[in-house]
């Protein structure tokens, strides 16, 4: 067998099949997946038990949740990722009032801060985190060299992110000097865009009251659309991405008049 041995790999394509057909049996997802049946049922019985999935006699079957895959359960790692978040958080005032949105990849950027030796200010010197998402808060909060600002709303259980109108009330009492920006796809000609409205309401808002906008995005979000679209790309000042985006695509994107460091 030479299928995904990481577990969170696995969950997504299971809950992936799942989702297209409904129902899914050992054997199949066994074969679909390339690891024993052992494996299979194991996982099985883990996504029925995060509720993720209803276990039925040699399968599951799919429940009423929403089949993208929560953020506690899907890698926020890789080496790409990781020099993302590094470097942009190098990029980020000590001093200053920063947005983040939810995501792996802004969670490994607020990881990234919470790691620089120079953010020992207090008071209103401190660096300042504004985040809709409550796992950065709930990682940020217990930094006592950051002031940590939440924003209220109804949370989704994907991404962890609150949205709706409170979140978007609360950011218009808030001035923010940058946004780091998470997205499924950005291009020259879409912009920065995500896969749910309701996402895309809260995250145009902080881009509307930010001074600059950072986007961080691994290569693979360069080749995408989504379905939303959170703000042209003349309103991104800064793109962070790795060396395997496709160079026409950051070229592309360069032309517009937006800086681009790959990393």
């Amino acid at each position: 067998m030479t299928g995904p041995t990481d577990r969170p790999q696995r969950w997504n394509r299971l809950l992936e099949l799942l989702a297209e057909s409904g129902r899914l049996s050992v054997e199949e997802a066994a074969e679909r997946l390339g690891v024993s049946s052992a494996t299979v049922r194991r996982d099985f019985t883990a996504l029925a038990e995060q509720q993720l999935a209803t276990r039925t006699h040699g399968g599951v079957v799919a429940t009423s949740v929403a089949y993208d895959l929560p953020a506690r359960y899907r890698q926020t790692s890789g080496e790409a990722k990781q020099r993302i978040a590094e470097h942009a958080a190098s990029l980020v005032d000590p001093r200053a009032v920063i947005a983040m949105n939810g995501g792996t990849t802004t969670t490994a950027v607020a990881r990234a801060l919470a790691g620089r030796t120079d953010l020992g200010m207090t008071g209103d010197e401190q660096l300042t985190i504004v985040t809709n998402a409550l796992n950065i808060a709930g990682e940020m909060v217990l930094r006592p060299h950051m002031r940590t600002v939440v924003l209220g709303g109804v949370a989704r259980r994907e991404s962890y992110e609150l949205h709706g109108p409170l979140a978007e009330r609360a950011l218009a009492e808030l001035r923010l000097d940058e946004l780091i920006l998470g997205v499924n796809a950005i291009s020259a000609e879409g912009g920065a865009q995500c896969r749910h409205i309701d996402e895309a309401g809260v995250t145009t808002e902080m881009v509307r009251r930010s001074g600059q906008v950072m986007v961080v995005a691994t290569a693979d979000k360069l080749e995408r659309t989504a379905l939303a679209r959170i703000c042209s790309i003349e309103q991104v000042h800064v793109l962070v991405t790795d060396t395997d985006a496709d160079p026409a695509a950051v070229a592309a994107i360069r032309a517009t008049g937006v800086r681009v460091d790959v990393v």
